[in-house]
């Protein structure tokens, strides 16, 4: 088998826009602390402990979304105007729905070890629009600063292995949206005893996300093999 071609970073300091997005990123994990205040007592220590597992899950969510964004700008190093635009709004996404984020994991440890708040079935629904349009808003902005990048591909100079790299990040990035799309649309239609159905559905994610790879990792070896065979002389 070929050996593996990396994709070329065109970015080797951090720029300006990286370095405001790291702020903004540190910023949003703050939000997620358990508590600000050490516990004074054994039941303070017990309920900041029940927030750790939330807490954790959110924060991996949220470092998984900054490495993306750090390859992201170390590979194709855009500036322009569209890649600004849509880094923004990235941002505000992600620091707005950072609180939905922890409170729908905590409501889902608290459902799992039997401590869960009574939630109305209007108000489940609402749960289930507001996180999954946060969910489809993340990726559909990746995708689309992935769609950019491969817009200017040309420019970039990215060879055919980078094309590759480029195109399973743009898959992958909208099709993750599309299950944050359905699992509003269930959430809002199901009926109430069905409602669960729509955190459900988040977990046939593990399709697209085997299959994309797969295809696209068949294609890159393909690719890999013809930049590195040989050079016959004419």
């Amino acid at each position: 088998m070929a050996s593996r071609i990396p994709f070329r970073n065109r970015a080797h300091e951090v720029s300006r826009i990286e370095a405001f997005s790291d702020v903004i990123f540190g910023f949003a994990v703050s939000l997620l602390v358990v508590s600000l205040e050490a516990p004074k007592n054994y039941e303070e220590l017990i309920e900041m402990m029940r927030g750790l597992v939330p807490f954790g899950i959110a924060f991996f969510i949220l470092i998984d979304l900054w490495f993306e964004h750090y390859h992201y700008f170390r590979r194709y190093a855009l500036h322009d105007s569209v890649t600004l635009t849509l880094n923004t709004i990235l941002l505000f996404v992600v620091l707005f729905y950072v609180y939905p984020l922890k409170f729908i994991f905590v409501l889902s440890l608290q459902s799992v070890t039997g401590h869960a708040s009574h939630i109305e079935h209007s108000q489940a629904r609402t749960l289930f629009a507001i996180y999954g349009l946060g969910f489809a808003l993340v990726f559909a902005i990746l995708g689309l600063m992935y769609r950019r990048a491969w817009a200017l591909r040309d420019e970039l100079q990215l060879n055919e292995v980078e094309r590759i790299d480029t195109l399973e990040s743009i898959y992958d990035n909208f099709w993750s949206s599309i299950f944050g799309i359905v699992s509003m649309i269930l959430g809002l239609t199901l009926p109430d005893g069905m409602i669960g159905l729509a955190g459900l559905v988040y977990f046939l994610l593990a399709v697209p996300k085997s299959l994309i790879p797969t295809i696209m990792r068949r294609k890159r070896r393909a690719a890999e093999e013809r930049l590195l065979a040989p050079q016959t002389p004419g």
